[in-house]
């Protein structure tokens, strides 16, 4: 619309003559007014009138521009003529570029701001709002200049008034020539024009002089004037709109304001400002809307639902500890140290989330943050210092946790935000600089716990086997102080005797060197206060020359003697590896193997400050690339046998693959061993080396090495009973190798594309190289062929073998191999099941058919077992026979162990064999130790407050075992427990446990009998271990031991030794025989953290544990609220104060509980239980009917307000455990349907669609709760919420007067939900929400 065409029609020329006839008589403004309004009226004008708004200015601008027309305009503004807003953008553009010779007008127009720009309410209630906003946008471009295609009117007066603070900016620093000082240099709005030389008035001394005095005391006020809109209720939520939705503007914004607070005069000598006021107001502008968790309303649960720091007095309470509110990073790190569990995704991304939500969600700093996080993780190790003694070390992965991947967690927090800090930063290049040299506010205060770290003296004691290393650590230290100098030869040949007494280190001289190896920190550590003794006597006499690391650095060649060395001793630089890794990949053959021994040694399991490096070094050689100027027919890894047999034998132990698992290199790794295997599964046992200790070296064995431990990345020890057995099937279904390869190739993929991996390569060695190429099942043909085989063995029995084919002849030879020595009626025996027996050729006959790649021998396996297993039955091979010649299929080749543990296991599920009688003549027997086991067992249970009355103790019957079951443990029994066994005892012992938790009771007393027997010093850990097949046959134990973590953890179990509560209850000290006498009492969170992944149907713990959980907010308030206790506190002296306290401590309990409920839920299901609980159970249990027992019938009261409150906090904790509280995780991805529907339904019971059955005071804290917790400490879960969904959920918070909760729901909703929240603020209105 032209303004120049409408000036031109009949009316608004007759406009334009009133206005300049009032203008010539100087008439009375309200004179003019009603004239006006009569005008417009007969000619049909609705008001207010844009039309109007563009002639009243085009008026005044700039051949009008006299004091009467201003109060015209005035006027019309004030009776509703013409739209405030339009006019005030009109003067804007045609102003503020004329301020320098026209400071009247530029005067004038911010006194018309502060009349106008702020009572807002009626310009957006007022007749065609939607055409004004859409005009102020043809003014001032704000959609062009915002970039932000939605034209709500809302958005638009965000973007208004957004852009008349920032004009009034730009002016002001360009008044003072500070412009020039800024980023961009220049101003995005029209600031100033160029001065007319022609105009008169430029020449007149006496009026310049008066503007300068105008012009100097515009720039004051419109410096004010900016304070002002920062500091009205109003606007400054508002302006924080415009902070959320255009964050790039907005820092563009501040950082010109920044100039401003620091170089601006006028700002400087101004009576109602200050610069740091003004700066203040900024993070006030974020404050107004951003609600804080501890912010929710609700009488005085307003302060206490936010964690913050714990008060004195709710902190005595118990349970309720400090550290308690980081009992989910306890919980996580133990279960992460269970060995059977495989991980396909690492520690390290996992606890970052947790991490990260704990902050969030407990509203903490960081330094808080990172100290629970450190004391968590020491926890963890003390808990190892008197464990008792089992096949799966833990001592090694539990240090891994706490000086590998606990450093990694903090830096990735560290570098994030600073990262965040320099990547949001367009300042010049020189404050670039500085920005980037200064620590963040992570890094500050991951100093700060460090250094309070020291007082935990008692969690610092290093385990006896690394206290020599933390000595070094504490001699470094101070050799640093003392400024001696020495090199790595020094400390790598000092003793625990050489050490003196006061130089002794502790936990914290290696948390602080893992810290420093990372970068988080630097040497100035060492002078902390306390960190060393200055005045230790550290030995002067530093070696010359000693072997060892130091010696290789310094060019000495890699004797043997070296390297055994480099192998008893931990690297401790990176720079030391890389030159490892160098030689490895370019040496000798021998000192290639030489290499792969040492990166497999100490380095791999303890050398934690480069330990990430290490398995990425050894992951790498397990593929080295194809050589230029290979040109033979067979693979090139073939040559590479011997130096593949020393990795995969390094790496096989149950620590190092744990540790594989923490860093999440699994799936990594599983790509890596597919290839070998099926490169050296297809050749020929002819081919051999010679090793150099004289052992000669198949390819055989190099694929048994290399296929036994992928099998154990997959979870291959858990195969058919928990598809097969029972009627419910579990949550989730097993890893598979398709899977593994799903993870790989997905990490492979977008490896290198997110700020996060750009930080990993920054870290990262340079030397490394790793394949990205993606890898699928259909490369490895043989691999695919023997896994769909696997498959079809667990899910059918055997199909005919055929006689006369290859696989036929293997079987026999096989046969013939396994049970040469035994003949039944002159025939050894043979590969028919019936029974009945057929020629073979003999013993050397056998061992030539034999010479076959593994794949055929492993396809032949099943139908070897089939026929001995069933000539077992026939009573045609002896019990003793069938474990022997088991032995030597599996010594012949180690890889069939896959083959008899899933054959074996299947057979047990089909139901098929009848049991056998372990009565030590036939099979081995457990009566020496049978009865004590299962006594053993029921004490453990029982101690966790589980009662199993069906737990049938020593009966008369005799020791049975389903015949498959009975000879897997035969044949388990017959290994040696050397080191050579051990990788292969880790593959089938997991097995054998699983297979018999699974199996009735006794099964697994009866195996853990056996075992102990064999391995009296694993008698403990059998037995603890034992105990879990009680909760994978019996829900209700389950049950019981649930209510048992809740009841010890808050204090509420009446036994003495839970009384206290908190973590120490919850997980105590570990397991093993720490008093004479036996095993000590197991704590229940040890117990179910074994257990829960045993049970057989886990998709009812969300409904028990949600009502363990209300069950538990009811005792804590009949302990702590009491209507006795109330009423008597109500009449005492300070009874409002010790009320608050009170309900304080009884609010931190409360999340206390939520927190252990849904940490539990997290750990027992993952994402899929999380989600069944937002999505199903929760939704159910508030449509349900509840007994209103929480405040003695008494519905609505303070206990049933409690119960909402601690749903909320188990909820929100709940989803940002599974998917975080950013879009940082993969999870991420599957929030924004199970929130919404969630949302959805909060939504639709508020607007009246759905009946509630809960106590409605349960409900309504609970919805409150719930919101202002996302809102405040998981901003982006809003960003995933349908615009309508929001807007329903507002209207209902509005009618509880919530009116700041709704605000900052819209507040955070995206750009669509923005013109809503803007609306809703001005209909709020100034008012303060109490």
């Amino acid at each position: 619309m032209a303004v120049s065409v409408q000036a031109a029609s009949p009316v608004w020329e007759s406009v334009l003559e009133q206005t300049q006839s009032a203008q010539d008589k100087n008439r009375d403004p309200l004179l003019w007014a009603v004239q006006l309004s009569s005008s417009l009226n007969s000619a049909g004008i609705s008001l207010p009138s844009i039309d109007l708004a563009h002639l009243l200015v085009s008026h005044i601008c700039w051949d009008n521009h006299v004091p009467i027309t201003w109060k015209f305009l005035e006027k019309a503004m004030t009776v509703n003529f013409v739209p405030p807003m339009l006019v005030l953008a009109l003067l804007s553009t045609r102003v503020i570029p004329n301020r320098k010779f026209h400071p009247a007008a530029y005067r004038l127009y911010m006194e018309l701001l502060r009349r106008h720009a702020f009572p807002l309410k009626c310009q957006i209630n007022g007749p065609n709002y939607q055409k004004i906003m859409k005009s102020i946008d043809d003014v001032l471009n704000l959609s062009q200049i915002f970039g932000v295609q939605v034209s709500e009117p809302g958005l638009l007066l965000v973007e208004f008034v957004f852009s008349i603070v920032w004009q009034l900016l730009d002016a002001s620093l360009d008044d003072e020539g500070l412009l020039e000082l800024t980023p961009e240099k220049r101003s995005i709005w029209p600031t100033t024009q160029d001065m007319e030389i022609d105009n008169a008035d430029n020449f007149n001394e006496k009026r310049k002089e008066h503007h300068d005095v105008l012009y100097k005391g515009n720039t004051m006020m419109a410096i004010e004037i900016i304070g002002e809109f920062m500091q009205n209720k109003v606007t400054s939520r508002i302006l924080f709109l415009a902070r959320k939705n255009m964050p790039l503007h907005w820092e563009n914004f501040i950082q010109q304001l920044r100039v401003l607070a620091a170089k601006s005069m006028v700002l400087r000598n101004s009576k109602h400002i200050t610069p740091e006021a003004l700066l203040n107001l900024t993070s006030d502008v974020h404050k107004v809307v951003s609600r804080k968790c501890k912010t929710i309303s609700q009488q005085e649960f307003n302060a206490d639902l936010g964690s913050g720091p714990l008060t004195t007095s709710s902190s005595r309470c118990h349970g309720t500890s400090p550290s308690a509110r980081w009992l989910p990073i306890d919980l996580f790190l133990e279960d992460a140290m269970d060995g059977s569990q495989v991980a396909a995704t690492g520690a390290v991304e996992s606890l970052t989330g947790l991490v990260k939500a704990l902050q969030a969600v407990n509203g903490t700093t960081w330094h808080d943050t990172f100290l629970g996080l450190w004391i968590a993780a020491l926890r963890l190790v003390q808990r190892e210092r008197n464990i008792s003694e089992g096949p799966v070390p833990r001592l090694d992965t539990c240090l891994c946790m706490l000086l590998s991947i606990t450093p990694l967690v903090v830096a990735n927090i560290v570098e994030e935000e600073e990262s965040e800090l320099i990547d949001g930063s367009d300042c010049s290049a020189t404050n670039q600089t500085r920005e980037k040299q200064a620590p963040g506010k992570c890094r500050l205060d991951l100093i700060t716990s460090l250094q309070m770290l020291g007082d935990y003296e008692a969690l610092l004691t290093p385990p006896q086997p690394v206290r020599s290393v933390a000595n070094q650590a504490a001699a470094k230290a101070t050799m640093f102080v003392s400024d001696l100098k020495a090199g790595n030869g020094y400390y790598e040949c000092m003793s625990i005797n050489d050490m003196p007494v006061n130089c002794s280190g502790n936990m914290r001289h290696l948390i602080v060197e893992a810290c420093i190896a990372r970068n988080l920190l630097d040497t100035s550590a060492y002078v902390w206060p306390g960190y060393v003794n200055a005045r230790a006597n550290i030995p002067r006499n530093v070696p010359v020359q000693v072997i060892g690391w130091s010696s290789l650095m310094k060019g000495s060649p890699l004797t043997p003697s070296l390297a055994n060395a480099l192998i008893a001793t931990p690297a401790s630089s990176l720079a030391e590896i890389e030159k490892i890794y160098e030689i490895a990949t370019k040496g000798s053959d021998d000192e290639k193997i030489s290499a792969a021994s040492i990166l497999c040694g100490a380095s791999l399991v303890r050398g934690w400050n480069i330990q990430e490096h290490i398995i990425l070094f050894i992951t790498s050689l397990l593929s080295p690339p194809v050589p230029a100027d290979y040109s033979g027919s067979e693979s090139h890894l073939i040559s590479y046998g011997p130096f593949f047999n020393i990795l995969l034998v390094g790496i096989s132990p149950v620590d190092c693959v744990q540790i594989f698992s923490l860093h999440g290199l699994v799936p990594l790794l599983a790509g890596m061993l597919m290839p070998l295997c099926e490169v050296f599964g297809s050749t020929s046992p002819s081919i051999s080396w010679t090793l150099p200790t004289g052992e000669e070296l198949t390819s055989h064995a190099v694929f048994s090495n290399a296929f036994t431990l992928l099998l154990r990345l997959w979870r291959f020890n858990h195969p058919p009973l928990e598809n097969v057995i029972g009627d419910v099937t579990p949550v989730g279904s097993q890893l598979t190798p398709e899977y593994l390869l799903l993870i790989r190739n997905s990490k492979v993929s977008a490896f290198g594309k997110s700020a996060k991996d750009r930080l990993k390569l920054k870290r990262m060695s340079k030397n490394l190289n790793i394949s990205l190429e993606l890898i699928f099942m259909d490369s490895f043909p043989k691999l695919k062929r023997w896994y769909r085989q696997h498959q079809e063995c667990i899910a059918s029995t055997l199909s005919e073998l055929v006689q006369g084919t290859t696989v036929h002849q293997i079987v026999d030879a096989l046969l013939n191999m396994m049970f040469r020595k035994i003949s039944t009626g002159g025939q050894p025996l043979t590969s028919t099941t019936s029974g009945s027996s057929t020629s073979a050729s003999g013993a050397e006959d056998a061992s030539e058919r034999l010479k076959v790649p593994a794949w055929d021998i492993l396809e032949g396996a099943p139908y070897v077992l089939d026929a001995a297993l069933t000539a077992c039955a026939h009573g045609k091979l002896l019990p003793r026979d069938l474990a022997t010649g088991l032995k030597d299929l599996a010594d012949f080749l180690p890889a069939t162990l896959a083959t008899i543990v899933s054959y074996l296991s299947a057979e047990v599920t089909r139901g098929i064999w009848k049991p056998v009688f372990m009565n030590g003549t036939d099979w081995p027997s457990p009566s020496a130790n049978l009865f004590m086991v299962e006594q053993q067992i029921k004490k453990i249970i029982a101690a966790t407050g589980v009662d199993v009355p069906s737990l049938a103790i020593g009966g008369s019957s005799p020791a049975m075992l389903p015949l498959p079951l009975a000879a897997l443990v035969s044949l388990t029994i017959t290994y040696k427990l050397d080191k050579a066994s051990e990788r292969f005892i880790v593959l089938i012992g997991p097995a054998l446990s699983s297979l018999a938790e699974s199996c009735p009771w006794p099964c697994m007393p009866i195996i853990a009998s056996l075992w102990a027997q064999k391995v009296k010093r694993w008698s403990d850990f059998l037995v603890f271990s034992a105990s879990r097949t009680v909760f994978h046959h019996n829900s209700d134990a389950v049950v019981q031991l649930l209510r048992s973590c809740f009841t010890s953890t808050l204090g509420l179990s009446p036994s003495t030794i839970y009384s206290n509560g908190g973590v120490g209850a919850l997980l105590g000290h570990g397991f093993g025989s720490h008093f004479s006498g036996g095993m000590s009492a197991v704590a229940p969170g040890i117990l179910y953290l074994r257990v829960h992944r045993s049970i057989r149907n886990i998709m009812f713990l969300t409904e028990e544990i949600l009502s363990l959980l209300m069950s538990s907010v009811r005792d804590i308030g009949r302990s702590g609220l009491s209507r006795e206790n109330m009423e008597k506190l109500k009449k005492a002296k300070f009874g409002l104060k010790y009320r608050q306290v009170s309900l304080g401590a009884a609010t931190t309990r409360v999340r206390l509980a939520a927190s252990l409920g849904a940490s539990l839920v997290w750990l027992s299901g993952g994402l899929t239980l999380v989600q069944l609980l937002i999505k199903e159970t929760l939704p159910s249990w508030f449509l349900s009917a509840h007994t209103p027992d929480q405040d003695d019938g008494e519905p609505g009261g303070l206990v049933a307000m409690l119960g909402g409150y601690a749903l909320a906090y188990f909820v929100v904790l709940c989803g940002t455990s599974a998917w975080g509280v950013d879009s940082a995780s993969p999870a991420s991805k599957r929030r924004p349907k199970v929130l919404g529907a969630h949302l959805e339904f909060l939504a639709s019971v508020i607007d009246g669609k759905i009946s509630l059955g809960c106590d409605y005071a349960t409900w309504r804290a609970y919805v409150t709760g719930f919101v202002s917790l996302m809102v405040g400490c998981a901003q982006k879960w809003v960003l995933d919420v349908n615009v309508d969904v929001l807007k329903r959920l507002s209207n209902g918070l509005r009618q509880w007067n919530e009116e700041e909760l709704a605000i900052a729901l819209l507040g955070l909703g995206g750009v669509e939900a923005t013109a809503a929240a803007a609306e809703l603020i001005i209909e709020i209105g100034p008012k303060v929400i109490a």
